[in-house]
């Protein structure tokens, strides 16, 4: 039995995450990924990106912080190989192959800014096989802080994938009519991608759908219905940010950002005609893990 260690550093537009996990290779069965580590600190890029188009000094700060201390994480926990990836906020910010270049200068962490594609495919590495298999058709949808990607399996295959800069810190600090167009060209592009498809579900990731199933209590691998996301939708918008923090002890950079959530997950269910959602916990930190494993980055 060989054990071996990767590192996987997802820099999004609401918060930046370091995962450590464990493969485990046997000879004659399939490799396993046990998460050993998963660090998340509350940088919000986005809100620096979207609305100044920069990322600010200060915050340039907290991110030689945050790789200096996921270097010595990983240094700590003998990871033999790591990948950092960056998406929208660095993508767009008018500085972002600056701050790239100025945190490898500083701390020797090499960041890659990923192309929505590229984020898709890499997500879309992990094991979705048990849920995509057969003849079911999913709308995979990952939402992020700054874009959400939105994947078509059919027949276990993927036929078509899109990324739209419809993210929850965008969602946030856009004006409404914006938020507006960018849900009018969503809805175009589902229900002609969706239509001829029957007995489709919706498959959620990212950290907001994650803590939407941790709150409804369901057992693992099993969906949350239509009705329910809703119900809990209708109840978390109608109590003040103050009250989530408090009430439902949500971080206070989740309390804002899973209201816009929770309403890209029920729009993509109503514009498929999706009555349920599956959560199998994954991200673009799993899909680095993988992908590192397979050598495929």
């Amino acid at each position: 039995m060989e054990i071996k260690k990767y590192g996987a550093i997802d820099i999004g537009s609401n918060a930046i995450r370091l995962l450590i996990a464990n493969v485990i290779v046997k000879e004659g069965r399939e490799p396993q990924f046990k998460k050993s580590s998963l660090v998340r600190v509350p940088i919000r890029l986005g809100a620096d990106s979207f609305v100044k188009g920069i990322i600010t000094e200060e915050n340039i700060k907290r991110m030689l912080d945050a790789m200096e201390a996921f270097k010595l994480l990983m240094r700590v926990h003998n990871v033999e190989r790591y990948k950092a990836c960056a998406t929208s906020a660095m993508r767009e910010a008018k500085n972002g192959v600056e701050v790239v270049d100025k945190i490898f200068e500083e701390t020797g962490v090499k960041i890659d800014i990923i192309g929505g594609k590229e984020e898709a495919a890499i997500i879309s590495s992990t094991d979705l096989s048990e849920l995509i298999s057969g003849d079911n058709s999913y709308l995979y949808v990952d939402v992020g802080g700054g874009s959400t990607e939105f994947t078509i399996f059919s027949g276990g295959k993927i036929t078509i994938s899109k990324s739209f800069k419809m993210g929850t810190v965008r969602l946030l600090n856009n004006k409404k009519a914006v938020n507006k167009e960018i849900f009018a060209n969503v809805e175009k592009w589902i229900k002609k991608n969706t239509k001829d498809l029957k007995n489709l579900s919706l498959i959620g990731s990212g950290g907001n759908i994650n803590k939407l199933f941790k709150m409804s209590g369901r057992t693992e691998g099993k969906p949350i219905s239509y009705i329910y996301l809703n119900a809990q939708y209708l109840f978390l918008k109608q109590m003040s940010y103050q009250e989530r923090i408090s009430e439902l002890s949500l971080n206070p950079d989740r309390a804002d950002v899973i209201i816009p959530a929770a309403k890209i997950y029920l729009s993509a269910m109503k514009w498929s005609g999706a009555r349920k959602i599956y959560v199998p916990k994954i991200g673009l930190s799993d899909g680095i893990i993988k992908s590192l494993f397979y050598n495929k980055l």
